[in-house]
Order: structure tokens, then C-alpha cells, then sequence
């Protein structure tokens, strides 16, 4: 689609910005742009803290642009709405998650999977508008404005900041449960019990799965449990992985940390599938025989289009899911950074954006 809108920013807003990588994030104040017809301008309430703002905050991925506003669990209250707008009016529950546009024309985004955009998605933060020129600032902020294509109704059923981190986690581990069909009768183990991980178990179990959870900690088997594990298998125990071999359909891999994956491919019965949603900052070593002996499968998915994060967003309102959260004030969330590397939250920080 060619655009030729122009981006002019009127609208102030105030937010936590890492100037360099080097620099803890700090009060920053910008300009949003003035909503255009099918623009929705949001009163950001709530922002949820995905890992991935520590890597780019922090340039660990590369290419990182600064200054950077990060944030893409971002959910709120709309305020204001273009002319052309049908979908969202002033005092709508509103959110925006990764992605804030796409091309729109090729074969992808015609599917409803923008995040696989041929021509480059706009993300949220730490890219760049549709005028290929402003750069995007996210949900640590007092305000977004978003085209409405690109924003989603939150459930009203939902405590909304336990909903902001549904926007990341929730649809990254929603995302690969629907398209691989775990439903009844499904065997499925969800590795690693953090932000995503602990989304993934809720889903799955949601979804009428059996679901095993497998953890490094056997301090973490009774939160398995409550979150509606059926199983837990503690990897670092040689005898329970051994036991869990060849026993399961999928597994939902969200470790971001390395590790050794064909322990879990062994895991996996005949033409099962491991699909991994963490990105580990060095590339895994994986073994032909595991796969070639079993027909087994390693894949990889990315959140999920516009429409089936609605999906799943109304999937959670359905069967009641949220995310277990810690909220905390704006002035915080450089220490909350520090406890993220330490895993020291259960089991994601949402940010209170009425503080800043």
C-alpha cells in the first residue's frame, strides 16, 4: 500500500526513555502525531515488561535506534478517534501490542499475519512510522496513537493490567497453540515457567490439553500446578526427562537462555513438533538423528496478526485468563530490568503509567 501521509507531531506525551545502551531508562518528553482519520489516540493506563525491552533497550539484538521509548503490552482507555474511525469511540477499553502497521498488500498481511510481513512490519517501538521517517515510541508512555486496524478491543470480563502482557506473551504462546491444533487429547509440554512460559500453560490447558510442565527448579512444581499444569518434569533430574521420552505431541519451548533443545527432542513421539518462542543470544546445536529417527519436527513462531490476537484476547476473556503480574510505579522500572535478569518476578512486571 502506498502511503503518503505525513506525520506531524502535536500531541505531548511523556514517558521513560533509554538515551544510548548504555544509559538507564529516565523521564523523557516527545510529541505524539496528530491522529489522522483512521487514527485512535489512547490514554495509556497500563504497559506490560517484555524481555525483549531489556535486549533492545540495551542494543543486545543490534540495530537498536535511541532515543527509545520501549513498551508493546500497552493498554488504555481512548480519548480521542478520527473521522473515519467506525470500530472505537472515546471511553473504549483499548490496546496495542507489537505491531502498529504493516504493508497491508502482500500475500501475509492479506492472510491476517502481519507480524510476517513481506515488506517489513512497523512495530511498535524501535522502528519506524509508515512514513518510513518518524520513528515509533512505545508503551511506557502517557499516550499512543495508532491506526485502528492495528488496535484491539480488551475485554471488559478482564482486570485490565493483568490483560496488558496478553498483548506479548498471551498471543506469542497463543499463536503457535492454534495453528499446530493443541486441543483434546493433545500431549503437550510447556519448557521454561516465566513470562511466557507460565501464558503457555494457562493457554494450553484452556485449550483442553494435557500439559506438562517442565522446569530447571523443583521449587517452581507447585506454581506448575496451580496454573493448571497436569504434570511437571524437573529437566535437571536425568530420571523424570528419561521417563518423559517420547511422550508428548507438542512442545512450546520459551527459553530465551541456552540450552541443549535435543534433550527435548527426545521428548517428542513419532511427527511431534517443538516450536520455539524464546531467542537465546547464541544459536542452538541441533542433533539430525533425534528428528530423523522419529519424524520429528523444530519449528519457530512470532506473535500473532492483528485478527487472531483479538481471538485470542476474547479466548481469555472466555475462560478467564490473565497473566500473574507485579505492577509498579514508572520510577521503577529500572530495577524491575535488574530482577527480570535475575528472574526474580512471577511473572511479568506491568507498568502503572499513571505514575510518570
Amino acid at each position: 500500500m502506498t502511503n503518503t501521509l505525513k506525520f506531524t507531531g502535536s500531541v505531548p506525551a511523556k514517558g521513560y526513555a533509554a538515551q544510548s545502551a548504555k544509559t538507564p531508562l529516565a523521564p523523557f518528553e516527545f510529541t505524539r502525531r496528530e491522529p489522522h482519520d483512521t487514527d485512535v489516540q489512547i490514554e495509556v493506563l497500563y504497559c506490560g515488561v517484555c524481555h525483549s525491552d531489556i535486549h533492545q533497550a540495551r542494543d543486545e539484538w543490534g540495530g537498536s535506534t535511541f532515543p527509545m521509548v520501549p513498551g508493546h503490552e500497552v493498554v488504555g482507555k481512548v480519548t480521542r478517534v478520527g473521522a473515519k474511525v467506525k470500530g472505537f469511540k472515546p471511553g473504549d477499553l483499548a490496546g496495542v501490542g507489537c505491531m502498529v502497521d504493516s504493508c497491508r498488500d502482500c500475500k501475509a498481511c492479506g492472510e491476517g499475519l502481519e507480524q510476517y510481513c513481506e515488506n517489513g512490519a512497523n512495530f511498535t517501538y524501535n522502528s519506524k512510522e509508515k512514513d518510513g521517517v518518524t520513528p515509533t515510541q512505545g508503551g511506557y508512555s502517557t499516550v499512543i496513537v495508532t491506526d485502528e486496524k492495528f488496535v484491539l478491543r480488551m475485554p471488559k470480563e478482564l482486570d485490565l493490567a493483568a490483560s496488558a502482557p496478553l498483548l506479548c506473551a498471551g498471543i506469542t504462546t497463543y499463536s503457535p497453540l492454534r495453528h499446530w491444533k493443541v486441543g483434546k487429547g493433545t500431549k503437550v509440554a510447556v519448557v521454561g515457567l516465566g513470562g511466557l512460559g507460565h501464558m503457555g500453560v494457562k493457554l494450553a490447558r484452556a485449550m483442553g490439553a494435557e500439559v506438562t510442565a517442565i522446569t530447571t527448579s523443583t521449587s517452581k512444581k507447585e506454581d506448575a500446578i496451580r496454573l493448571g499444569a497436569h504434570h511437571v518434569v524437573v529437566s535437571k533430574n536425568p530420571a523424570e526427562m528419561e521417563a518423559a521420552a517420547g511422550r508428548f505431541d507438542f512442545i512450546l519451548n520459551t527459553v530465551s537462555a541456552p540450552t541443549d533443545i535435543n534433550a527435548y527432542v527426545n521428548l517428542l513421539a513419532r511427527e511431534g513438533t517443538m516450536c520455539l518462542v524464546g531467542v537465546p543470544d547464541k544459536a542452538p546445536e541441533l542433533q539430525a538423528f533425534p528428528l530423523i529417527s522419529g519424524r520429528r519436527s523444530v519449528a519457530g513462531s512470532l506473535i500473532g496478526g492483528i485478527k487472531e490476537t483479538q481471538e485470542m484476547l476474547d479466548f481469555c476473556a472466555k475462560h478467564g485468563i490473565t497473566s500473574d503480574i507485579e505492577k509498579i510505579p514508572m520510577a521503577k522500572i529500572n530495577d524491575a530490568y535488574t530482577r527480570m535478569i535475575k528472574g526474580d518476578v512471577k511473572y511479568r512486571f506491568v507498568i502503572d503509567c499513571k505514575t510518570i
